[in-house]
């Protein structure tokens, strides 16, 4: 009797055992959330774009600089001329050359004035639309990459040459082990972009 009863204890117990491992493998499993992480200073750094950018401004650069250059030397041509002796003071050629220094004159230091500005614009434009681009870029891969979250993880270069207070209120991200850095794809997606639109140019 106690054989039998000690034997229909075990079928109940193999029996609660097997209902409690199909009852947790029907659970679903818990899902993981994973978070990214891209330096977008690297990404403007780093990234094809820039390289192209750069080659242009230092083109534009050395044209505006050419051109100072050439109206300085106009200039001084002519007030060498003046100063010479050969055109009689308050003659009419003496005048003219008088006025069209002065012109020249006033015209090199409103590119001197002009030229820096011109170049900052084009700098804050081309970098604003870079950076709409590497958000919009980061939000496809992250997409892709089925990731919640993506931070922004640019770390500062030591010695700090800007206001540490700054520093300290964007350094947001401080350790992201564990998180999936996709600053290389997004500019390697970055640079498949510009590489398609030169050549949709080109044709």
């Amino acid at each position: 009797m106690k054989i039998k009863i000690m034997v229909l204890g075990l079928l109940v117990c193999m029996i609660v055992l097997l209902c409690g491992h199909a009852y947790s493998s029907a659970q679903p499993s818990e899902k993981v959330f994973k978070i990214g992480v891209v330096s977008v200073e690297r990404v403007l750094r780093d990234c094809k774009a820039t390289a192209k950018f750069r080659e242009q401004i230092t083109a534009d650069n050395k044209k505006m600089a050419a051109e100072e250059e050439k109206l300085s030397l106009e200039i001084k041509a002519l007030s060498t001329g003046l100063q010479s002796g050969a055109l009689k003071v308050g003659s009419s050629d003496h005048l003219a050359q008088y006025k069209e220094m002065l012109q020249k004159q006033a015209e090199l230091d409103a590119l001197k004035e002009f030229n820096p500005r011109q170049s900052a614009l084009k700098q804050q434009q081309w970098t604003q639309e870079l950076y709409r681009k590497i958000l919009q870029t980061t939000k496809v891969l992250a997409l892709e990459k089925d990731l919640i979250l993506v931070l922004e993880k640019s770390e500062p270069e030591f010695p700090i040459q800007t206001e540490l207070g700054m520093i300290i209120g964007t350094h947001k991200v401080i350790y992201s082990g564990g998180c999936l850095d996709i600053t290389n794809d997004v500019i390697a997606k970055l640079d498949a972009d510009e590489k398609k639109t030169e050549n949709e140019v080109e044709k």
